[in-house]
């Protein structure tokens, strides 16, 4: 029996997206440093203190913009206090040595760069060519001095993109076309031409901060146990109603403060290492080479473009862990993220996140089926979390539609498994 149709939350105007530096009073800067802007009225901004991330507040302010920038900065002293005392005391020699687990402008010394490694950075694309071009403008304005640039054009319908790669990026990026239809298996395509002893993977529509390379590369430097890290994600754009909604429920954002996992140290969370989605995001994820390809790659019945929809990141953060590497999450490595812009959209997305969670844990119990009777102690917690997630929103205009979408992934969760086993028999996985 279907649900009642839910509408919509209520529209709200744009709200254009900024980067600011509370050391560098009076500058706006545009998502993936594209230059400087000068926005009025009002503003949601990822403020940094000497560049290192401490969170995203909005503020709005009718004067100019040098008001909205006092009023964002105002406004992120009082809702940011902690993590801004945290940031001082370490740049005043604190607590934190090294590591992974520490505050993340210290998590990051450019002195563990030298040498510095080669990072292959794999964009897998089909069809958005002019996604993929701002995507590959901001990859070129890394500060990092080592990395190579390839493109997978997945089962393209046409030329276009590598008319753009060939002609724009000649020289620069790296054209390989792949007709085989999946992102798991593009990425798979990806990791078997890198150079480099670091693959890192984002999307085509993403920005990444030129600081992101650096952040990866410096975090697998602090210890040879990590095997993955993966980082911050935040909004590029928040133009649409549907934007703005998936944001303020918590878009892919996975905190600021930097954060380690392995099954030697396990945390407290009763359903690790099962909640891989906690770890990061596809988006935004790099490995040591070595270790992906010997862990054999992505499942490729799994992610985007196959009956599984998704959870090809999922999997390959669980195999990480179990295979006795650490995971790293290093917030400083941001990468800037266009949701998606209707409300049929967001709802699709939410299906697809729940049916790549049952198609990565199907993917996991099939290559181990001792694995399952952890998982049955397990999946009815994270089946009732995934239901009730939403129900104190309380008076929340949005309350319905985020029932929805929470309904819309558990109804993913369960066709997952099916949809795994049809990329299977279709020829599919590994």
């Amino acid at each position: 029996m279907n649900s009642a149709p839910v509408r919509p939350p209520p529209l709200r105007p744009p709200v254009p997206v900024v980067d600011i530096d509370l050391a560098r009073p009076g500058e706006f800067r545009t998502p993936g440093d594209r230059g400087p802007v000068r926005p009025q009225g009002r503003a949601r901004a990822l403020v940094r203190l000497h560049g290192c991330p401490l969170g995203m507040v909005s503020a709005a302010d009718t004067s100019g913009p040098d008001g909205l920038w006092q009023a964002l900065a105002g406004t992120a002293r009082a809702e940011l206090a902690g993590p801004l005392a945290r940031h001082r005391a370490v740049d005043r020699g604190g607590p934190s040595q090294g590591g992974t687990d520490e505050w993340p402008c210290r998590g990051v010394r450019r002195s563990a760069l030298h040498p510095a490694p080669v990072v292959s950075v794999v964009v897998a694309t089909r069809d958005r060519p002019e996604k993929l071009g701002h995507c590959l403008r901001s990859l070129l304005r890394s500060e990092y001095p080592e990395f190579e640039i390839l493109v997978i054009d997945n089962a393209p319908a046409d030329g276009r993109t590598e008319a753009l790669v060939r002609g724009e990026f000649a020289g620069r990026v790296r054209y390989v076309h792949e007709s085989v239809a999946g992102l798991a298996h593009a990425h798979n395509v990806g990791l078997a031409r890198a150079r480099g002893s670091i693959v890192a993977f984002t999307d085509d529509d993403t920005l990444v901060d030129p600081g992101w390379l650096p952040a990866l590369a410096g975090t697998f430097a602090h210890d040879t146990r990590i095997g993955c890290v993966t980082g911050l994600i935040v909004p590029a754009e928040l133009e649409t109603g549907a934007q703005s909604a998936l944001e303020r429920q918590g878009g892919f954002a996975k905190g600021y403060v930097p954060r380690s996992w392995s099954l030697f140290d396990p945390p407290a969370d009763p359903l690790f290492p099962f909640t891989a989605g906690r770890f990061g995001s596809g988006a935004n994820m790099a490995f040591r080479t070595e270790v992906l390809r010997a862990l054999g790659g992505f499942d490729t019945a799994t992610g985007a473009g196959t009956p599984g929809l998704g959870g090809d990141d999922l999997l390959a953060f669980f195999e990480i862990l179990t295979a006795g590497h650490t995971l790293a999450y290093q917030p400083r490595a941001i990468v800037w993220h266009c949701h998606r812009r209707t409300w049929d959209a967001v709802s699709a997305q939410a299906f697809g996140y729940g049916a790549g969670l049952g198609a990565y844990l199907t993917g996991a119990l099939l290559r181990d089926p001792r694995r399952l009777p952890a998982l049955l102690r397990r999946l009815p917690r994270g089946i009732r979390y995934a239901v009730t997630r939403s129900r104190d929103r309380g008076a929340d205009p949005e309350a319905g539609w985020s029932r929805r979408l929470a309904l819309l992934e558990v109804r993913g969760m369960v066709y997952g498994p099916c949809g795994y086993l049809r990329g299977r028999l279709g020829g599919a996985g590994r």
